[in-house]
C-alpha cells in the first residue's frame, strides 16, 4: 500500500515538473550555444598542474607581466627578499620549490593548504591562509617566470 502511494506521488510530481514542448523549444532558442557558454565560464581552478615547461632563456615579456601581477596582487604579503611579511619572502623560492609546486600553490591554494605537507608547514609559520588571487594559468606562469628572474636566472 505504501509503495502504491509513493509511486502515485512520484508520478504526480513528475507530471507537474514537465514543461510543454513549446516552453522547452523557447528555452533552447534563448540559451547560449556550447561555444558561447564555454566562453562565459571563468577559468576552472582546482585542476592539478602536473607538467610545466620552463623557458631558457627567460621570456622577458612574461617576466615583465609577472612583475606587474606581483605589484598588484602579491606585493602586500610577499617581499622579493627573504623577509617574511604576511607570507614568506620570495628570495630563493625557485631553488627551494619546484615550479609545478609554485604553480599549484598559486592556482590551487585551498587544495594545497588542505593537502600538501609543505604548504601546511608554511601555514603554521605564517598563521594566515593565502587567499586565492584568481589568476589564470597564463598569469600564474608569468609570476613563476618573474620569480625565476628575481632569483637571478637569465
Amino acid at each position: 500500500m505504501k509503495l502504491k502511494i509513493l509511486m502515485a506521488s512520484i508520478l504526480s510530481i513528475s507530471l507537474f515538473a514537465c514543461t510543454s514542448k513549446q516552453e522547452a523549444e523557447d528555452a533552447a532558442k534563448n540559451s547560449p550555444s556550447p561555444v558561447e557558454a564555454a566562453a562565459e565560464q571563468p577559468e576552472v581552478h582546482g585542476v592539478e598542474i602536473k607538467d610545466l615547461a620552463l623557458t631558457n632563456p627567460l621570456n622577458q615579456e612574461w617576466v615583465t607581466n609577472g612583475e606587474k601581477i606581483y605589484d598588484s596582487k602579491c606585493l602586500s604579503c610577499h617581499k622579493l627578499t627573504d623577509e617574511k611579511v604576511v607570507g614568506p619572502g620570495w628570495k630563493g623560492i625557485t631553488q627551494r620549490r619546484k615550479p609545478i609546486w609554485i604553480m599549484n600553490m598559486i592556482l590551487n591554494v585551498e587544495i594545497m593548504l588542505d593537502e600538501d605537507p609543505e604548504a601546511q608547514l608554511l601555514l603554521e609559520q605564517c598563521l594566515i591562509r593565502m587567499p586565492n588571487q584568481n589568476l589564470t594559468h597564463d598569469e600564474a606562469r608569468q609570476v613563476v617566470e618573474f620569480m625565476r628572474h628575481n632569483d637571478g636566472e637569465k
